[in-house]
């Protein structure tokens, strides 16, 4: 789809929360090992450190032991990133490219780049991640902006955990939270939501406002311009995975619609019109 007509979808979509899940409330499969991670070394995956050009690049400095470390300023508090814990996971975020006019950037967190909860130190890679995406936010973020949570092929073992989530939202600049359009979580699963329900004392009711399910990469595409959006092939994989399981589950019902029918219908669940 073009992006002047995935343009005018984006503004005419009604953001709500949706809570209607086909998969509701079967837990998330346990843990299995995914395919994504650090042996996917598509080129297409660019971290966001070198999708743009960010001004804090350059202020990287080695210590006295070789590690490397970038100096940010969040809020009005100048922080220290460890870059060199956090090299392998820095393709979590990255630049998806602009939808609408002007500079409205679409920013990609797929989180099946997140470290295992298993692995040493997690706890300081992930504080150190989080300041990291939250400072990249505030450099690429010009104007009106919406997230993309890619939340396929994700482990439970890789979810962030509550803490890391309220901490991220808390240190978020009030401007920034203002200016996000959308919050689209692709792949919705029990957990995920079991999670967001959890953070609802913690979360502005205007920002829960502006949270978007969707259940497939085409029904994405029919909201935001996806040339630019880097889907991590494990992603791919598990999207192909739900649309065949859920056609082998019409096939079974013997409720199996005509394409275009189908389309219809799945345009209507995600409140656009064709």
């Amino acid at each position: 789809m073009g992006t002047a007509e995935a343009t005018l979808r984006m503004d005419s979509m009604e953001v709500k929360d949706e809570w209607q899940d086909e998969d509701f409330p079967r837990p998330l499969p346990e843990d299995g090992d995914s395919t994504c991670g650090l042996t996917d070394n598509r080129t297409n995956d660019t971290p966001v450190a070198s999708a743009k050009c960010l001004p804090g690049e350059g202020e990287e400095e080695r210590d006295s032991s070789g590690r490397l470390w970038r100096t940010v300023i969040i809020g009005d508090q100048e922080q220290r990133i460890d870059m060199q814990v956090i090299r392998p996971y820095l393709r979590v975020v990255t630049h998806g490219g602009y939808y609408g006019e002007g500079l409205n950037a679409i920013i990609v967190f797929s989180a099946c780049y997140l470290p295992d909860s298993s692995c040493d130190d997690y706890s300081y890679i992930m504080e150190n991640l989080f300041l990291y995406v939250v400072s990249s936010l505030e450099l690429l973020v010009a104007d009106d902006y919406m997230i993309v949570y890619l939340n396929g092929a994700t482990p439970r073992r890789k979810m962030p955990g509550i803490g890391w989530l309220k901490k991220c939202y808390q240190m978020i600049d009030r401007k920034l939270r203002k200016n996000l359009k959308c919050l689209i979580i692709v792949h919705p699963t029990w957990f995920i939501r079991t999670i967001l329900a959890i953070s609802r004392p913690f979360i502005s009711v205007k920002f829960l406002d502006k949270i978007r399910y969707v259940y497939t990469l085409h029904e994405l595409s029919l909201l935001i311009p996806m040339e630019h959006v880097q889907v991590p092939e494990c992603v791919l994989q598990y999207d192909d995975e739900k649309i065949k399981a859920r056609l082998e589950q019409e096939q079974q019902n013997g409720n199996v619609l005509p394409p275009t029918e189908r389309l219809k219908q799945t345009i209507a669940e995600i409140g656009g019109e064709i």
